[in-house]
């Protein structure tokens, strides 16, 4: 264990945990929302540093990253516990108290990284920002050694311990779930505002953002939750990709999988304001390119995970000469 940071004391023994929106006051003995940061004799102690669940090598456009390093392998890790608790949790295992993990040192990752020719590491599966004493270790000793670092997140985090990671992150897939900041209360126990303005830190301080909202039936598939999301999407830039996914049932969620029509819908909506809009979790046509929004030229082909930049010379589209808007 270590002693978290963003954090203060309050009467009765009891810590004011600062990291994250969900603002726990924590009673000796006791957890906070998250359930890996613990509250013993008055000081807050995170559970999970130097602790991982899984590492993997993954591509990078599996985070989803379309836009940056596309085709690159990722060395990526995660570990336990979530600062939301979605009824539809894809990943619920790495949720329980009793998850099994095992010890990792920020200075073992980046040699792992390194060893298996990763342009970095992602910090993903679980919720990274609530392993942030470790993310933000890691991240700066990788900043040091050539790699890049990726966040696959929620978002839910606060704006001045965000400000003192986002220096060290290069590139952000950040899930806004809904619109609607009800739906962040009954199905995530959370809220929106805060993701939301993650979103525009992340923007305005130079990280490299994409966005994912999974589309469940009746609970977020309207016309007019969509165009609320590509409207604020658009206010980011409308190079900023977004990508609609497909939910199947999961956890304590039991509502049919997403249909077909509702992700091209989505697309459709957001076709009207962004550049590149993308289909997750499903096979569709064109669902995965990437265009040139100027001359409409097929820049990078994708078939499953696997990315070819056909269609790129020197950073720009080969036909019409517009800078490609990916970092490579």
């Amino acid at each position: 264990m270590k002693e978290a940071l963003y954090y203060e004391k309050s009467e009765g023994g009891k810590v004011h945990c600062l990291l994250c929106p969900q603002d726990c006051v924590i009673a000796e003995g006791r957890k906070g929302f998250c359930k890996v940061r613990v509250n013993i004799d008055g000081v807050l102690y995170s559970e999970i540093y130097n602790r991982a669940m899984a590492r993997s090598i993954d591509p990078i456009e599996k985070k989803p990253l379309y836009h940056f390093h596309p085709g690159s392998p990722i060395y990526s890790l995660g570990t336990r516990g979530c600062n939301q608790n979605c009824d539809f949790c894809q990943n619920w295992h790495m949720l329980q108290p009793d998850a099994q993990t095992a010890e990792i040192t920020s200075e073992r990752a980046v040699e792992e990284a390194l060893a298996h020719g990763s342009v970095g590491i992602a910090y993903t599966y679980n919720e990274p920002t609530i392993w942030y004493e470790f993310v933000l270790e890691c991240s700066k000793l990788a900043r040091e050694r050539g790699l890049v670092n990726v966040l696959v997140t929620n978002g839910f985090i606060n704006p001045e311990p965000f400000s003192q990671l986002a220096p060290y992150i290069d590139a952000m897939n950040i899930d806004v779930k809904s619109m609607d900041p009800e739906f962040y209360r009954r199905i995530c126990k959370s809220k929106l505002e805060p993701v939301l303005a993650t979103c525009r830190i992340a923007k305005a301080a130079g990280i490299h953002l994409e966005i994912t909202n999974l589309v469940i039936p009746t609970l977020n598939d309207s016309d007019g939750l969509f165009q609320k999301l590509v409207d604020f999407v658009a206010s980011l830039g409308p190079e900023v990709p977004l990508h609609f996914s497909a939910y199947f049932p999961s956890y304590r969620m039991t509502i049919e999988p997403t249909p077909l029509d509702a992700l091209l819908r989505a697309r459709e909506v957001a076709g009207e304001k962004l550049y590149y809009v993308y289909l997750g979790n499903v096979r569709v046509r064109d669902g995965s390119d990437t265009h040139c929004p100027a001359c409409g030229n097929l820049l990078v082909s994708r078939h499953g995970y696997r990315a070819s930049l056909e269609g790129i010379k020197d950073g720009r589209c080969g036909r019409c000469g517009r800078q490609a808007d990916l970092v490579l």
